[in-house]
């Protein structure tokens, strides 16, 4: 049992003492813009994939389904539950995320915008854009 954990840990598939787990990307799919990732529970999967009309990478354990976003795409977006956002790929999980969905095109990300729209609506949530910061009013002259 010991000499299949150290194997599983070297190669690995153990995690960290953490209980995050790196989602490995596809190294031929650059991720120029960096790599977040948007966890839901796997009951939801096949619903939210479905109806996205472009999907990049995805991984999914029994648990939980995690979408490769752009980095940064919390920046103003407060996502729901049931959602996750993590910055960077090692995602928490109990068992090894696979990668179940590979894009149609050469970019490993799903668009995060009609995304979160998607899980806001999912979990019954008005969308909120930007916490406690107002945006300009459209038409409004600035002093410059």
């Amino acid at each position: 049992m010991l000499k299949t954990a150290l194997h599983r840990f070297s190669r690995g598939l153990l995690g960290d003492p953490a209980g995050l787990i790196q989602l490995p990307l596809p190294a031929i799919l650059p991720a120029s813009l960096g790599c977040d990732a948007v966890g839901v529970p796997a009951r939801h999967g096949f619903r939210l994939m479905a109806r996205l009309p472009r999907t990049g990478c995805v991984f999914a354990d029994a648990d939980w389904w995690w979408w490769i976003v752009p980095a940064g795409s919390d920046h103003e977006l407060d996502w729901p539950d049931p959602a996750r956002y993590v910055a960077g790929t090692r995602v928490p999980a109990a068992r090894r995320p696979r990668l179940i969905h590979w894009p149609d095109d050469r970019t490993p990300y799903t668009p995060p915008i009609p995304f979160y729209l998607m899980v806001c609506q999912l979990s019954g949530t008005a969308p909120s854009w930007a916490p406690g910061v107002p945006g300009p009013t459209p038409g409004a002259v600035t002093a410059r």
